[in-house]
């Protein structure tokens, strides 16, 4: 399997053309990090997003003084896309919890997506955007299970919360 076919197999580049992944795998980087070294920590400034090939990274987050893990992820995972879409600081560190490799996708390499391919990027956009509402999904449901219980006995009623 070629790296285009790699990585169109990968949530964030389905539907993406051969040209378009090509295109951005000659501006990505490959970053290869240690386990124990981060990508990014919590609060910096986001200017790149990753696409994970290998390896496992946690999300870490602090809370009240102490770390707080909110997902482990694996190969075919992207992560740091929402400082990418929002502008916002870091909400969280990605550290490696092995030796990793992965693609770093930078505004910039986005952007030339973007001037040279339009609807590609477009394409991309709503793959991050799918991610985003996947994870929101998964923390509504985490939250809920923690907050009322396995059985969600407020889903029973009128299908609000009380």
């Amino acid at each position: 399997m070629t790296h285009v076919e790699l990585l169109q197999n990968m949530p964030l580049f389905g539907g993406v053309s051969k040209e378009a992944i090509e295109f951005l795998l000659e501006h990505m980087t490959t970053m290869r990090l240690a386990a124990g070294e981060s990508f990014f920590a919590e609060e910096e400034s986001g200017t790149a997003m990753y696409v994970l090939e290998q390896g496992e990274v946690e999300l870490v987050r602090n809370w009240r003084d102490k770390p707080r893990r909110l997902a482990v992820l694996g190969a075919g995972d992207c992560f740091g896309e929402m400082a990418l879409m929002d502008f916002q600081r870091r909400s969280a560190t990605a550290r490696a919890l092995t030796d990793c490799e992965a693609l770093e996708i930078s505004v910039a390499d986005l952007h030339g997506l973007y001037k040279r391919d339009l609807e590609q990027f477009t394409i991309i956009q709503m793959n991050m955007g799918r991610e985003v509402s996947r994870r929101l999904r998964a923390a509504d449901e985490h939250w809920i299970r923690a907050e009322f219980g396995r059985d969600r006995p407020a889903d029973r009623d009128s299908g609000f919360l009380s």
